[in-house]
């Protein structure tokens, strides 16, 4: 059978709106029982990178949230929480700032504990052995994720596989991409997470996505769709097909399948919408963006990567654009190297060691004023 994925036309963030899409959505693959138990825990996991603004498509929008927690409230589930291991920040001060955490209070849906760490074994791994989850995530029954379409400078687009990184907690995110330091072996532990975790329902948030210098530093656009289905990397080929990038491109798609995630070929996804099924290219002459700013360019071949002299001509770098930075810190706060690759002496912008930089751009995701770019 083909994996399913729901499209939804929806181009406002009105709450109601949204649940009514999102009710109609989740019917078509079957309902909400077919997915979680009213008896059982369910964490709803959101993308709160970094404290941003709702409309800043940083975050995914609280509306978006707050709708699916609606659904499970109306359909007498009782066990409902919410939360993320952000980027920089505590969790409370982004939910606060975004409106998440006012609109989950007025369904009395409480924030989990995301700062205790529990380390779980995952023999069956075929790239990660094991992981340093937070312990909310470790005491939840059903994980129900709700990710948002953006830009990234590591896989070139995050959505419903790379989300899950943020049930890492705290400043192991940071050692894991020390540990899995390109592209490639990066998109095999997030596979591996998914595998572990399970969650039993992926949704990503496109009304306002983010193109360009993402997931934190690009430019918000309006795309009007959300999308929802039991496979993240068939959800996520579907939205690298409305960003006009080829969905083999994107390393997570391609290690989801060969690992038995999910899959990422046209001929295996029927894109499910109110006017019918549609394939991957029909949804992107329908719904897509065909200018839609990401990085579409083939990576070097392996061959080449092996010869280091070389190699260093192609890599992707993070770069400050001096007259943005504030010279705040964060980005060296934010990079995992030891030593660090980046270092700050006042009142100079910092300053890159290319020598020790892996290309993680740790520091361009948290920038608060988009002042790194990757070049």
């Amino acid at each position: 059978m083909k994996s399913q994925v729901v499209l939804l036309k929806c181009d406002t963030y009105d709450r109601e709106k949204i649940y009514e899409e999102l009710l109609w959505g989740i019917g078509q693959l079957g309902g909400i029982g077919r997915f979680v138990r009213p008896e059982e825990k369910i964490l709803l996991k959101p993308n709160l990178l970094r404290k941003a603004e709702a409309d800043s498509a940083i975050v995914t929008h609280p509306a978006v949230v707050a709708a699916m927690a609606k659904i499970l409230k109306e359909a007498g589930f009782i066990h409902v929480s919410y939360g993320d291991s952000a980027g920089v920040g505590p969790m409370d001060k982004i939910a606060g700032a975004c409106g998440l955490a006012a609109a989950m209070e007025e369904l009395e849906i409480p924030m989990a504990d995301f700062n205790e760490c529990v380390h779980v074994n995952y023999p069956e791994g075929k790239m990660a052995k094991q992981f340093h989850l937070a312990k909310a995530v470790t005491e939840t029954d059903a994980l129900i994720n709700i990710c948002k379409m953006k830009t990234h400078q590591l896989e070139r687009m995050t959505g419903a596989v790379k989300n899950m990184y943020g049930c890492i907690q705290g400043l192991h995110k940071a050692k894991g991409h020390t540990k899995f330091s390109n592209a490639e072996s990066f998109a095999r532990m997030l596979v591996d997470l998914n595998r572990c975790i399970r969650p039993r329902l992926y949704i990503m948030d496109g009304i306002t996505a983010m193109e360009g210098n993402g997931p934190a530093s690009g430019t918000p656009v309006h795309m009007g769709v959300i999308l929802i289905a039991a496979d993240p990397v068939a959800l996520d080929s579907v939205c690298c097909g409305l960003m006009n990038l080829a969905p083999e491109l994107v390393p997570t798609n391609v290690q989801g399948e060969k690992m038995g995630l999910g899959v990422w070929q046209e001929k295996n996804i029927d894109v499910i919408t109110r006017e019918g099924s549609l394939t991957i290219s029909q949804a992107q002459e329908r719904f897509g963006k065909k200018d839609y700013d990401v990085n579409r360019g083939r990576e070097v071949r392996r061959i080449w990567r092996q010869i280091r002299w070389i190699s260093r001509h192609f890599q992707r770098k993070p770069y400050i654009v001096e007259s943005k930075c504030i010279r705040c810190g964060i980005c060296v706060e934010a990079c995992p190297v030891e030593g660090k690759a980046i270092h700050l002496h006042r009142p100079a912008a910092p300053v890159y060691d290319y020598k020790k930089c892996i290309a993680c751009f740790c520091c361009q995701e948290m920038c608060p004023k988009k002042a790194i770019r990757v070049k």
